[in-house]
């Protein structure tokens, strides 16, 4: 998966009679999630009221299931839901985590996501960076995989070492494989990086493989959490209830938007599963206020795009800064307190 990039998104308006706008996103296959909302969503939402939201999440859910249930349909499904939501809090002048059940949290802790596997030294210098930023909590991808053998898995536990070096062991520490290795990889890395107390392991093996999940998060030696892939409730659900996961991680605008999501998260807190959201971006960060079953949030520091979660702060204003470990919603934001911004359009190649 090392060349997976994101160098492009979609931004997804939906416009009332009195001239409010609701902004929603996708990252997703940005060209063919536009085609799919401007020849068949669109004329599904047109002329209904944004307040029906359930009602129109299912109209397009149905009319689009044998085609669209899973992968571009459902994530031209979440941008719309989520710009609906950002309207009617626009529209009712109040905050999107308000509409959802208001706060659970005073501010939200967030983990530093991105330490991305390359030389010991840089990653440590980085992650000295972030311990003086006030950060607590940490994530890091591998770089090592199945077809790099013995050698690889040293590589691996090396970095993980480091980093503990760095952080100790007071501090939560996470571990990102995105879908890169598979069960028997897993199954002989576990017990080397259980000695460094790991909060999670992310994503070991395809999303498809809830087998895979199962029996990994089964051994109980470090907790599994997956599920930035899954694309519907019951796709979640079957995650929750066959405890293929010990942390869910869905993302909002793939599984569905906000009506989906706060479906998910009931299931997941009957079941105990917290919820951790995939990446930062504000439709998560109003979710994560809402439910006490969110303990914190993913946050992605201001970088250079290179593989285009960071996207985000380049096309929208208003994405709070994690100030020592935590960040804050604005009471007095309504919607999702996003706007598009001008600064860097000059950048962009932009498809209307």
């Amino acid at each position: 998966m090392a060349t997976f990039r994101f160098h492009q998104w979609l931004t997804c308006e939906v416009e009332t009679t009195d001239g409010t706008v609701g902004i929603g996103n996708a990252a997703l296959a940005p060209n063919v999630v536009k085609t799919a909302i401007d020849d068949h969503f669109a004329g599904m939402v047109i002329g209904l009221d944004p307040f029906d939201h359930a009602f129109i999440w299912e109209k397009m859910y149905r009319r689009s299931h044998a085609w669209g249930r899973k992968g571009v349909g459902m994530t031209a499904i979440s941008a719309i839901d989520i710009a609906i939501w950002d309207l009617m809090g626009k529209l009712v002048g109040k905050p999107v985590f308000k509409l959802l059940g208001g706060r659970t949290k005073d501010k939200i802790p967030v983990y530093y996501s991105k330490l991305y596997a390359g030389e010991i030294s840089a990653m440590q210098a980085e992650a000295e960076a972030a311990i003086q930023g006030g950060f607590t909590a940490f994530k890091t991808r591998f770089g090592f995989g199945p077809t790099d053998g013995m050698a690889g898995m040293r590589e691996n536990l090396k970095r993980v070492e480091a980093l503990r070096e760095v952080i100790g062991y007071d501090n939560d520490l996470m571990l990102e494989c995105y879908m890169g290795w598979n069960v028997d990889y897993t199954r002989r890395m576990l017990p080397k990086l259980a000695p460094f107390e790991p909060r999670w392991l992310e994503e070991p093996v395809i999303a498809d493989d809830v087998a895979g999940y199962l029996e990994l998060n089964a051994l109980g030696i470090v907790p599994i959490s997956g599920g930035e892939h899954e694309f519907s409730v019951i796709g979640c659900k079957d995650l929750i209830v066959n405890k293929a996961v010990s942390v869910l991680q869905y993302d909002t605008n793939r599984v569905g938007g906000i009506t989906a999501a706060q479906k998910i998260n009931a299931i997941a807190e009957a079941h105990q599963i917290p919820v951790i959201p995939h990446a930062g971006q504000m439709h998560n960060y109003h979710l994560t206020m809402a439910n006490v079953n969110c303990p914190m949030s993913e946050y992605f520091p201001v970088f250079d795009v290179e593989v285009g979660n960071e996207l985000f702060y380049y096309i929208f204003d208003g994405e709070p800064d994690a100030e020592d470990g935590f960040l804050q919603l604005d009471d007095g934001s309504p919607g999702l307190g996003i706007s598009i911004s001008d600064r860097n359009l000059s950048h962009f190649e932009i498809v209307e």
